[in-house]
């Protein structure tokens, strides 16, 4: 079984996917004449800017940050050392490469997420699902699509970074694997059980403190080993594009680790943002794009450059020879071994001692995989309210039939079922919690083993499905960007019109201009 799902996943995450991810970047970026450059102004002032009329959804920031919380994990300590000891100190420059271009696709998508957003109660949800059925009118892969996000987000990939926390705790402070679950699977049971609100407001106050503080830890790894930087970037450079004698021989290797590695880490393109910026509350869709392309810069160009830059200037890495699985070049710290955790270890104890190193990283993968873990679950809850409101539209659309002749008996009835709707979907959100927090648990005691290659497959899936369908919906975030700059141009503040564009199906939109 184990061989045939790491076969199935090796498919799904193959090379065409890869340049599926990079095709689509590109093409975004040329499409909005690169907007991620041209508009950069507007995605930091977006960022801060506060709606005082917010009576429903989250802030622009808070979006932002929920949603970074998502793309900054685990992959930001163990990807980019993973993708160094493959790679080659070359592999950065092309995830570098890939966060540029792949901001036009965060854009993309986080646009298409604010258009076919829905209203419920004082929430607003919303994404791939969302805009599948409503913007190509294609029902039921908007509901596959729902499907794999609610498997893969809440039974799959939580026990993964739940057992690196549980793992990283046992090693380093000798705490038993159950202990660290029950902690952890209370304290993430404290913030999924406020829903949202909760969710947003623990990520706009931990992602923020805990990319900052990495950051600031690795600079001041780079002051003390001030001489060592310019080498680091020279390194960099000149192996990404074979100029190096040292690293010339695997400059595709060096291509093909930095495009896959910058494509899992900025989550560009898997579908998954998009559910958090349907979220916000803006006046236009363009300014929440704006904010996630944003948040693709923050991810790789900061906290996984800060890491690349850390690893390089202290020596404390080793390259992988993809021929034979031996080294290819070895540093100082020949003693690492394999690629993984322990160079990142090894890089903060050359400032902090031994021992002190391992426990600055035990702390700093508590926060990235404890928020990654919380984004998680909000995706997850969004795709089963989608499904749910699925079946519901159904059933109702059999009731009517019943009911068609008398009014009187259609509307008790209506009301009936309207109840009983609102106690199925508080108890279906109560059965995922429970679920979620005891995957979480799970992943504290048990190896991931499979469930990995489950989850990986899933968001594999996810991004394919996501991708095509961004791609056909392009040109309305084209449209919509022209909207957005002709507005700005003549000094208003940007306000969407689905009517005045000829975009049908925006239907929150579409109730908020009647309801003003």
């Amino acid at each position: 079984m184990d061989k045939i799902i790491t076969l199935l996943n090796s498919y799904v995450w193959s090379w065409p996917l890869v340049g599926l991810c990079l095709l689509a970047a590109i093409y975004f970026s040329f499409g909005t004449r690169f907007v991620q450059v041209r508009h950069i102004g507007d995605m930091v002032r977006l960022l801060f800017k506060k709606d005082r009329n917010k009576k429903e959804g989250i802030s622009s920031f808070q979006a932002f940050a929920l949603a970074l919380s998502g793309r900054v994990g685990t992959g930001n300590i163990v990807g980019v050392a993973m993708a160094i000891g493959m790679g080659g100190p070359g592999a950065i420059v092309w995830m570098w490469i890939i966060a540029f271009f792949g901001a036009g696709t965060a854009y993309a998508e986080a646009c298409l997420a604010q258009i076919y957003k829905t209203r419920q109660g004082n929430q607003l949800r919303g994404g791939p699902a969302y805009y599948i059925e409503k913007g190509l009118r294609c029902p039921w892969l908007a509901i596959l699509f729902a499907v794999i996000t609610v498997l893969s987000c809440a039974v799959c990939l939580p026990p993964i970074h739940s057992n690196s926390i549980s793992l990283s705790f046992s090693n380093t402070f000798n705490i038993a694997p159950w202990i660290v679950g029950i902690f952890l699977a209370a304290l993430i049971a404290l913030v999924v059980i406020g829903g949202v609100k909760r969710i947003s407001v623990v990520a706009e106050i931990v992602t923020p403190f805990m990319a900052i503080a990495y950051i600031l830890l690795s600079l001041v790894v780079l002051i003390v080993n001030f001489q060592a930087v310019p080498q680091a970037f020279h390194d960099m450079i000149t192996s990404a594009f074979g100029i190096s004698e040292a690293f010339g021989g695997i400059v595709g290797t060096a291509i093909a680790w930095g495009v896959k590695r910058g494509i899992y880490s900025n989550e560009a393109g898997q579908g998954t943002a998009p559910i958090v910026a349907a979220a916000a509350k803006v006046s236009h869709p363009v300014k929440q794009g704006l904010v996630q392309g944003f948040s693709v810069y923050v991810d790789t160009l900061l906290v996984c450059t800060a890491t690349a830059v850390m690893l390089l200037a202290t020596r404390c890495y080793n390259i992988v020879d993809p021929a034979t699985g031996g080294f290819l070049f070895k540093t100082d710290a020949a003693q690492l071994g394999q690629p993984g955790v322990e160079y990142t270890i090894a890089a903060l104890s050359t400032l902090l001692g031994q021992g002190w190193g391992g426990i600055a990283i035990s702390i700093t993968l508590f926060f990235f995989a404890f928020t990654t873990v919380m984004a998680y679950y909000y995706y997850a809850e969004t795709s089963l309210i989608y499904l749910f409101s699925k079946s519901r539209e159904h059933r109702d659309k059999i009731q009517d039939k019943y009911f068609d002749t008398h009014d009187k008996i259609k509307t008790k009835h209506r009301d009936r079922l309207i109840f009983d709707s609102l106690k199925t979907e508080k108890r279906l959100i109560a059965i995922l919690r429970v679920i979620f927090v005891g995957a979480v648990f799970f992943g504290s005691l048990k190896e991931a083993g499979i469930i990995w290659s489950l989850g990986d497959m899933g968001v594999g899936m996810m991004a394919w499905i996501n991708i095509i369908a961004i791609l056909l919906l392009s040109p309305k975030t084209f449209r919509l960007l022209r909207d957005y700059e002709k507005q700005k141009k003549e000094g208003k503040n940007p306000v969407f019109d689905p009517k005045a564009m000829g975009i049908e199906n925006a239907s929150y939109w579409e109730e908020t201009a009647t309801e003003k």
